[in-house]
């Protein structure tokens, strides 16, 4: 799906556009189906550690992992993209839908930046309403990047899984903001923008439905609000940039994801996708990557 002018003009001017339908229930299918069948796995394996008394497995892929986590937090162990690795996955970081969008903010050449996560987010009633995994405080994506990666034009997709809603815990935003650059952030209560260098700008909530996408600016200031539904915000976190520029991951994995100057260099092979990451992740373990002070 290619971007309007009105909508790359938006995120041109406050750093970041909520598009709608950019990817299809068809295009969705192959990743919830394969995280449905790893869900059901995970819940098997912790039954049989006598974690889990109840599988809910005529629950539906909005609100089952709620009810297992609910059991068993370790439902979620394992479960991140670079994690699992799975095929469905892989292939849908390549999504054509997808990357017409994209292209349109950073060019014909796109790498696949390796910070990529898939998040669900569960009932505030069940996994807490301050601030941590679940719930992000105030930061910029910068914030997690290396300073090599700060000329690179690195944008977000946060992409909805299921409807994203205020009540379920959307994001929030602080838009203009970016025109700022990056703002200094302090580890202390997560990865977050220093309190007193926060901008005094309205948050706007950007609720999205299912296979909508927020598209960010990496100094775009942004949030997580709790879950307060009975079902589960699932959402995916990609990010894209111009193929040559610095990834401010230099020890995770990117690779080319679309070239229409030389097709035969975008990555294509799972298990070589796969192996990258197997060998990052034993080769990185005390990588520091988050910039705080």
């Amino acid at each position: 799906m290619k971007l309007s002018d009105e909508q790359v003009k938006a995120f041109r001017e406050d750093g970041v556009v909520v598009v709608e339908h950019v990817v299809t229930d068809a295009d969705l299918a192959p990743v919830i189906q394969e995280y449905e069948a790893w869900i059901d796995q995970r819940a098997r394996q912790l039954q049989a550690e006598g974690e889990i008394t109840e599988l809910y497995p005529n629950e539906p892929f909005e609100t089952r992992f709620a009810k297992l986590y609910e059991q068993s937090p370790r439902i979620a162990d394992g479960m991140d993209i670079m994690q699992m690795r799975g095929p469905a996955m892989f292939n849908f970081l390549r999504n054509d839908n997808l990357l017409d969008a994209v292209e349109c903010l950073v060019g014909p050449e796109i790498l696949c930046n390796p910070i990529q996560h898939i998040r669900a987010k569960p009932p505030a009633k069940v996994s807490g309403e301050g601030a941590g995994f679940y719930n992000v405080p105030w930061h910029q994506d910068s914030g997690v990047t290396w300073e090599e990666a700060d000329n690179s034009e690195i944008v977000t997709c946060w992409m909805a899984l299921v409807d994203a809603t205020v009540e379920n815990g959307c994001m929030q935003v602080l838009p203009g903001v970016w025109k700022q650059g990056h703002l200094e952030h302090q580890a202390e209560g997560g990865t977050t923008i220093r309190p007193d260098l926060l901008p005094d700008v309205e948050p706007r909530p950007v609720p999205v439905g299912k296979g909508g996408v927020v598209f960010m600016h990496r100094h775009t200031p942004h949030t997580s609000t709790p879950n307060y539904s009975d079902g589960v915000r699932w959402s995916l976190d990609l990010r894209y940039q111009k193929a040559g520029t610095p990834t401010g991951r230099p020890f995770h994995p990117a690779f080319i994801a679309r070239s229409r100057e030389n097709p035969s260099r975008v990555l294509t092979d799972h298990a070589e996708w796969s192996r990258l990451w197997v060998e990052a992740l034993e080769n990185a373990k005390n990588m520091k990557a988050h910039r705080v002070k």
